[in-house]
């Protein structure tokens, strides 16, 4: 690899770009750009990326982690919704790394529309992650590359908790539960402030996500994630309530929940993910029940 060290963006030169680009950072598009290169690279040692590994990076925006993620030697496809900053990153690469221009590619779009990636699959995802949607697309992601064995995004604090919390937490709640279901996650270190332009108002954490099969269940990832969006849609009823809805009654609700194990009684947030896939497949299986007792049951016929 190259010695290219020295060729990140300053706080200076991240204002020029923008002001260059006629950029402003806006709120509606969750964009902060970093310009620590320090940063930068403790993001890249943090995700391991290796030298000649495919990597997807979302929102890349003027280019500080692109350029960080290159000088490491991996091979980038970055995914950038804003077109005016889509059509700048190879240049922006090609003045700083001129040799390494070769293994950027960029995918001008909404990363929540992106459903295939050119060239060889990424093996990992490395992203400073628009605040405003960032679980969607992680999830996204997640689902739809199958590919991605790690993951390591830079998100707002508050979601980071979330994302890496477990059954018992306070945060712990449909994005844990829906991450859990892909991976394993952990908070992975934090991110001061200063590190942004513009300076975000809320604190930054970095969150580690290594794949994992789902837990083994006839019922599908669907039916597994309509149940937890049902338990934490109102997380102070018990789940016998709080389920009611998917199952058509508490009571029918109840007696899925003791086939599978689980106390009618108890709240979504103290169930792992492979106990909502448990209640998932109980839930599942009753509907085939009275479909087919529906079916079988003789029609009335007029006198």
């Amino acid at each position: 690899m190259n010695d290219t060290r020295g060729a990140l963006l300053g706080p200076a030169e991240i204002r020029d770009l923008a002001g260059r680009l006629g950029v402003r950072p806006t709120k509606t598009l969750g964009q902060n750009f970093v310009h620590d290169g320090g940063t930068v690279r403790k993001i890249v040692r943090t995700a391991d990326v290796q030298p000649g590994e495919r990597v997807v990076e979302i929102g890349p925006g003027l280019g500080s982690l692109t350029l960080g993620l290159l000088e490491a030697g991996a091979s980038v496809v970055a995914v950038e919704i804003d077109p005016v900053l889509a059509g700048r990153l190879p240049t922006t690469v090609a003045d700083h790394v001129a040799d390494l221009g070769d293994r950027l590619v960029v995918v001008g779009a909404d990363a929540l529309d992106v459903t295939s990636l050119p060239g060889e699959p990424p093996t990992a995802l490395v992203a400073n992650l628009p605040y405003n949607v960032a679980v969607p697309v992680l999830l996204t992601f997640l689902e739809r590359f199958d590919s991605l064995q790690r993951v390591l995004v830079m998100v707002q604090a508050e979601v980071a908790d979330r994302l890496a919390a477990q059954p018992g937490n306070r945060t712990y709640g449909v994005p844990s539960v829906k991450a859990a279901w892909y991976a394993s996650a952990r908070r992975a270190g934090t991110v001061g402030r200063a590190v942004f332009w513009p300076v975000p108002n809320v604190d930054s954490a970095l969150v580690a996500l290594e794949r994992r099969e789902p837990p083994e269940t006839t019922a599908t990832r669907e039916q597994v994630f309509a149940v937890v969006d049902a338990a934490f849609a109102q997380r102070r009823k018990m789940l016998r309530s709080a389920l009611a809805g998917v199952a058509g009654s508490a009571a029918a609700a109840a007696a899925a929940l003791q086939a599978a194990g689980v106390d009618p009684q108890a709240r979504g947030e103290t169930l792992d993910v492979a106990a909502f896939a448990r209640v998932a497949e109980q839930l599942s299986a009753s509907r085939d029940v009275s479909a087919r007792a529906d079916g079988e049951r003789p029609g009335t016929v007029d006198a």
